[in-house]
């Protein structure tokens, strides 16, 4: 019987069983209590309350004004739809880069609040004080390398990292580096699939990717982009699923047209 079908609840060792007998892990978004049971009744293996809630639910361009706060009311949301997914929460930009004391207290904070199993931040070495002082505490930190969107400004665009030499070699290091701090996971994003294939075949935790090819442990999306609820973001690596928008759009259309139209409610939908 596979590892996901056996549990109740998944965990971090959840997963490393699942790397380690070759059973895909599945995770996906989500940020509100209705999305969160539908995601978690259909049986997906972590949820990430991802600061892409910055994107979908706020409507702003990148990730880097949500709050602390702010994710905190998303994750405590997702919580208490959830029963059966690890969920693992984004720490957002500006509550751990630099500091590792106020990583701690970030973490602690989500944690507390939250009910949550874990959280996530991005960066390789320049963040590993701020991750061992994370675990120190207890918490369970996935890591996330590649395109780093909370550093998008650095960037300057949302194109396929590490294509080069010099970057790929930093990110394999930055990789074993977060392995060996302690990090049970990690999201690999837009890289070329062969590097993130050979990452997954290196290291011993788990590698999800996104943009990162088939080669790794597991995958991820964002939520409202495979269900075609946002239809802007259009990526190689997204498959959509669904064409909510249309859906959704098209069943408020005839709602408008039947309370304009007078047909609704009928006689069967009054006192």
């Amino acid at each position: 019987m596979s590892v996901q079908k056996e549990v109740k609840r998944v965990t971090t060792k959840t997963l490393q069983e699942m790397k380690f007998k070759g059973e895909r892990i599945s995770m996906l978004t989500a940020y509100d209590f209705s999305m969160a049971k539908m995601v978690d009744a259909a049986g997906v293996d972590v949820i990430l309350v991802g600061d892409s809630a910055s994107n979908v639910m706020a409507g702003h361009e990148t990730t880097l004004p949500i709050t602390l706060d702010q994710m905190i009311y998303h994750a405590s949301s997702v919580i208490k739809g959830t029963e059966r997914a690890l969920v693992v929460v984004d720490l957002p930009f500006g509550s751990y880069q630099g500091n590792s004391k106020e990583a701690l207290t970030s973490a602690i904070r989500v944690m507390k609040e939250t009910g949550a199993h874990s959280i996530k931040l991005e960066g390789g070495e320049e963040v590993v004080e701020s991750i061992k002082r994370i675990l120190s505490a207890g918490v369970p930190v996935m890591g996330h390398l590649g395109l780093t969107p909370q550093s998008i400004y650095k960037f300057g665009t949302y194109v396929v990292r590490a294509k080069e030499e010099e970057e790929a070699n930093k990110l394999i290091h930055d990789a074993h580096l977060l392995q060996e701090a302690g990090c049970f996971a990690i999201v690999i994003e837009k890289v070329p699939a062969a590097l993130a294939e050979r990452v997954a075949k290196e290291l011993t935790i788990p590698i999800i990717g996104i943009g990162a090819g088939g080669g790794v442990d597991g995958q991820v999306l964002v939520l409202h982009d495979m269900l075609g609820i946002n239809t802007e973001f259009k990526p190689r690596f997204l498959r959509t699923y669904l064409n909510l928008f249309e859906q959704i759009t098209g069943a408020i259309g005839n709602y408008v047209t039947d309370v304009k139209s007078r047909d609704f409610p009928n006689k069967n939908e009054q006192y």
